[in-house]
């Protein structure tokens, strides 16, 4: 099952039984909801002070994640080294952080303050009303795309949709310069796809029309592009020259290899797209002063040099770093949580069918 596919799935289980729980109205009129509303949107000059008063008082902060312990677990120790709170950290896939998140709401024991993970869930859970809206005095730093219109959540890091070559296979002054130029011939069995993109795809296809992008991927189609599932997979292919040039692949995994002295390079194609993987407090936070607290902490300068010293892309330009300095869109969210069977069936149909997709760990 693919990642789109699967936020749909677990979204679509969820959906009836989040309902039955804002329909309860003796919960609700229990619930610390509006007392955490009037906080996270305080603006007071004495903020600061009463964010830090309150975190220490909480003592704590529970954080529902995505993002693997390797490269979180810095970020939670240097969070509890300079605020002395304790963070409880759970790891998952973005899958089952959304499936935790709302299973637990639904049986009215909210536990978590911080949920951090990709885009779609963040948006489902906004759909599912776990999330408040809050306000940062790092949002100066961030751009517009990082930020949903409903500002429920905000992007503290981005997964971009680069191409990547390999050096060894394709010159620099011959890689493609657009999509349109992944069908010259000289690329054809050599573009690799990643077997699960297709809210790529449908951004890709939206973003020329529907009429001109169908005609375009079914052109690419027709190249037999080699299909891959996993995006370090894609990379370590990469690197080897078994898959000289890959159509989607994350800039940030193409930099690791590349500072390992892999002969690779990226290049963003104008539109370049990206997934957010997104920060927001809980609108039930048991720990509302830790949770703004922690999220201050991942939007601010230390904590987005803490995402870029691990090889990610963070959404801060107060941080420096080329993985970011190039327009992008991100992919609407609507692409996965609503029109997911659509795209689904079409991605097949070009690139799956008869094809024997290459996984990690094979």
């Amino acid at each position: 099952m693919t990642h789109t596919r699967a936020v749909n799935s677990v979204r679509r289980q969820l959906m009836a039984a989040s309902l039955g729980l804002l329909a309860a109205p003796a919960l609700l009129a229990q619930d610390p909801a509006a007392r955490n509303r009037d906080f996270y949107l305080y603006k007071g000059a004495d903020r600061e002070a009463k964010l830090l008063e309150g975190a220490r008082k909480e003592g704590q902060v529970s954080i529902y994640t995505s993002l693997n312990t390797r490269d979180s677990g810095p970020i939670t120790q240097a969070f509890e080294k300079k605020y002395g709170v304790k963070p409880l950290l759970w790891r998952s896939s973005s899958e089952k952080v959304l499936q935790r998140a709302v299973t637990e709401a639904r049986a009215g024991r909210f536990l978590c303050d911080v949920l951090e993970t990709n885009g779609p869930e963040m948006e489902a859970l906004y759909r599912e009303k776990l999330l408040a809206e809050f306000v940062s005095p790092y949002f100066k730093d961030l751009p517009p795309a990082a930020f949903p219109k409903h500002r429920h959540y905000v992007a503290d890091r981005f997964n971009f949709f680069v191409i990547g070559y390999n050096t060894k296979a394709i010159k620099p002054e011959d890689a493609p310069n657009s999509y349109l130029d992944l069908l010259n011939p000289r690329f054809a069995g050599k573009v690799g796809l990643e077997a699960g993109d297709t809210d790529w795809f449908a951004a890709v296809v939206k973003f020329m029309g529907e009429e001109k992008g169908m005609d375009f991927f079914r052109k690419l189609a027709a190249t037999k592009p080699q299909m891959r599932s996993g995006h370090t997979l894609m990379a370590e292919l990469l690197s080897s020259g078994e898959v000289p040039l890959a159509a989607t692949i994350y800039n940030h995994n193409v930099e690791k290899m590349a500072l390992r002295g892999a002969p690779v390079k990226w290049k963003a194609l104008t539109p370049t797209f990206g997934r957010p993987n997104a920060v927001g407090v809980t609108a039930h936070a048991p720990n509302p002063h830790a949770a703004l607290l922690f999220a201050d902490f991942m939007l601010s300068p230390q904590g987005q040099t803490l995402i870029k010293e691990v090889n990610r892309v963070p959404a801060s330009r107060a941080v420096d770093t080329p993985l970011n300095k190039f327009p992008f869109e991100m992919i609407d969210p609507v692409i996965t949580l609503d029109e997911a069977d659509k795209w689904e069936k079409l991605w097949s149909e070009l690139f799956l069918q008869g094809q024997k997709v290459k996984k990690e760990g094979e």
